[in-house]
C-alpha cells in the first residue's frame, strides 16, 4: 500500500460524520460530549439568572424572592399585588429578549461559518439596512405611526434585502463568500442612503425611527414576540442540525463536497435560517449590535472550532447577554432606560477583544 493511502486511511484522520475535520481542529482544543454539556448547564444557569433579574430589576425593585410568586399569579390567577403588576409588565421585554438574544446570535454563528468571516454578524446580508427600509417604507408611505407597532413591515424588507444580495453576487461560480460580503455591504449602504433621504424629510418619521434604529427591548408587547416567534422557531430548526455541514464547509467546498455534503443545499438552509432569524429579531427590537458579533467568538474561545456546539451553547448564551445588558441599562440609568443596543455595545466590545485574544493564546 502506498504512503500516499496510509496517509489517507489513518485512523486519527477519519472523524466521525459531522465531526471537526482534522484541519480545523487541530490547533484549538476540541470539546467533548461531557465538555460540551457542562458548558451548556453553565450557559443555561446563566441565563435562568438573567431571567430572574430582567424580572425584578428596574425603576421599581422586585425581590428575586417574590418573582416566582408573582409568576405563578400571572399564569393561573390575577395579579393583585402590586409586585405583580410590575412583573407583568416586564414578562413581553423579557421573552423578546430569549427570542431576539437567541436568535441574533444562532444566526451569527451561521452567517460567520458560510462566509468564513470571523467578523461577520447578522446584518452583513443586508438584513438590517432591509428591515429599516421597510419600517421607514411603512411609516412614509403605508399610514404606520409607529416603528415598533408592526414587525410585519420589517420582515418583508429583510427578506428583499437577502434576495437582492444573493441575485447580485450569483455569477458563474455562484455566489462565494467574497462576493456575498461585498454585495451586502453594497446593498446595505444603498438601503441606508434611502432611510437618511426619506427621515431627514419627514420629521414624523424621524422621530418614530430613531427609538426604533438604537433597538432595545422597553416599550416592545407580547404581540410583537407573538408574530415573530414562528419565525424564529423555524429559523431554529432550520440551524440547529447544520453544525455538520458547517463543520465541513470550513475546508471549502471541494473538501466538504468530498466528505458528502451537498454544499449548495447546506448555503441555502443556512442563508434561510440565518434570514429567518435575523429578520425576526431586528424587526421586534430594532438593530441591536454585537450579540451576533460578539456571541459566537465568545463562546467559540471555550467549544472550539465545532458548530454542533457552537450553534448550541450560543442559542443559550445569546439571550443570557442580551437580557443582562438590558437589566444593565435599566440599573444604570434608573429611573429612566438606557437603551440595550447601547449596552450592549459597550458591553460587547471589551467581551469580544477578550475572547478574540484567548482564541489566539495572546492572554
Amino acid at each position: 500500500m502506498s504512503s500516499s493511502t496510509e496517509v489517507a486511511t489513518r485512523p486519527e484522520d477519519r472523524a466521525e460524520p459531522g465531526a471537526i475535520p482534522a484541519m480545523v481542529g487541530r490547533s484549538r482544543n476540541r470539546l467533548g460530549p461531557a465538555g460540551g454539556l457542562g458548558l451548556l448547564l453553565v450557559a443555561l444557569a446563566l441565563l435562568v439568572l438573567a431571567v430572574g433579574l430582567s424580572l425584578a430589576v428596574g425603576s421599581n425593585q422586585i425581590p428575586l424572592t417574590d418573582v416566582w410568586n408573582s409568576l405563578w399569579t400571572e399564569l393561573f390567577g390575577t395579579g393583585e399585588t402590586y409586585a405583580d403588576d410590575v412583573i407583568a409588565s416586564r414578562i413581553p421585554q423579557t421573552v423578546l429578549g430569549l427570542i431576539a438574544g437567541s436568535a441574533l446570535a444562532v444566526a451569527g454563528v451561521v452567517m460567520q461559518a458560510l462566509t468564513r468571516n470571523p467578523l461577520a454578524d447578522p446584518g452583513i446580508l443586508g438584513v438590517n439596512a432591509g428591515a429599516a427600509a421597510g419600517i421607514v417604507t411603512a411609516m412614509a408611505f403605508l399610514g404606520m405611526s409607529s416603528a415598533t407597532s408592526n414587525v410585519w413591515a420589517a420582515l418583508p424588507g429583510a427578506f428583499l434585502a437577502v434576495v437582492l444580495v444573493y441575485a447580485l453576487a450569483s455569477g458563474r461560480r455562484g455566489a462565494t463568500p467574497v462576493r456575498l460580503v461585498l454585495t451586502g455591504t453594497v446593498v446595505s449602504s444603498v438601503l441606508m442612503a434611502y432611510i437618511q433621504s426619506v427621515t431627514l424629510n419627514m420629521d414624523q418619521v424621524f422621530g418614530a425611527y430613531r427609538f426604533w434604529a438604537v433597538g432595545g427591548l422597553a416599550g416592545r408587547t407580547m404581540d410583537q414576540a407573538v408574530d415573530v416567534l414562528p419565525f424564529f422557531v423555524v429559523g431554529l430548526l432550520l440551524a440547529l442540525p447544520l453544525g455538520a455541514s458547517l463543520n465541513a464547509l470550513a475546508l471549502g467546498e471541494e473538501s466538504a463536497t468530498s466528505l458528502g455534503v451537498r454544499t449548495g443545499r447546506a448555503k441555502i438552509v443556512g442563508a434561510l435560517s440565518a434570514t429567518l432569524l435575523c429578520a425576526a429579531a431586528t424587526a421586534a427590537v430594532g438593530p441591536i449590535g454585537f450579540v451576533g458579533l460578539a456571541v459566537p467568538h465568545i463562546v467559540r474561545s471555550f467549544t472550539g472550532p465545532d458548530n454542533r456546539w457552537l450553534i448550541l451553547v450560543s442559542a443559550v448564551a445569546g439571550p443570557a447577554l442580551l437580557l443582562f445588558s438590558d437589566v444593565l441599562g435599566r440599573w444604570i440609568a434608573r429611573p429612566e432606560v438606557l437603551l440595550t443596543g447601547i449596552v450592549t455595545a459597550v458591553l460587547g466590545a471589551p467581551l469580544l477583544i477578550v475572547a478574540v485574544r484567548r482564541m489566539r493564546g495572546l492572554t
